[in-house]
């Protein structure tokens, strides 16, 4: 609907990050479960769950103008910003690129150990919320991997996060680099 409509702004009231292996089944629609292998990584900081876009536009420059004949677009970088406030065997790893939580012979005493090299650790990246009973919003990256991470600090003040920047990678099979699945009102078509 054009013009100003109160009834399409969206507040992300509760929702919820999730991971999973490569070429785990998406959700086809908000209702639909999500298939086994998507792991919840739990509660993540009030700042929420960040988007950027950004397109790297190069401009053409001719001899005979002094504006651009023409833009190319050369690159296109999607990342998600999050923190995530719970420690387990899932937001470790996710956190630190790779590798598992492994109980040691001490019964009840876990290990993770980072690995000296880097490893590629893509994996898929649901992002779920939800603004009262009628809207759920799902956005799915269907490969990628966590690209920057911010300083792990340890306080007596403040709950540990483990706060990452997820970045999108090109799909393999030429499919979109993500997709947004709405229930909502807003977008019905007259």
């Amino acid at each position: 609907m054009a013009g100003n409509n109160a009834n399409e702004i969206r507040v992300a009231g509760t929702g919820r990050v999730l991971v999973a292996p490569l070429n785990t089944a998406v959700p086809t629609d908000t209702t639909a479960p999500w298939a086994a292998g998507w792991k919840d990584l739990g509660f993540t900081g009030n700042d929420g769950v960040k988007f950027t876009k950004k397109d790297k536009i190069d401009q053409v420059e001719t001899w005979q103008s002094t504006s651009p004949a023409r833009l190319v677009y050369s690159q296109r970088d999607l990342t998600v910003k999050f923190g995530l406030l719970q420690l387990n065997e899932d937001t470790v790893p996710f956190f630190f690129g790779s590798g598992s939580v492994e109980e040691t012979s001490t019964s009840g005493t876990f290990s993770y150990d980072l690995s000296t090299q880097a490893v590629a650790d893509e994996r898929m990246l649901g992002i779920e919320f939800t603004d009262g009973a009628a809207v759920k919003y799902r956005f799915i990256v269907p490969r990628g991997q966590v690209t920057d991470n911010e300083d792990l600090t340890l306080v007596n003040t403040a709950a540990i996060k483990l706060a990452v920047t997820y970045t999108a990678l090109a799909p393999t099979d030429g499919s979109p680099l993500a997709t947004w699945l709405m229930t909502d009102p807003s977008y019905a078509t007259a």
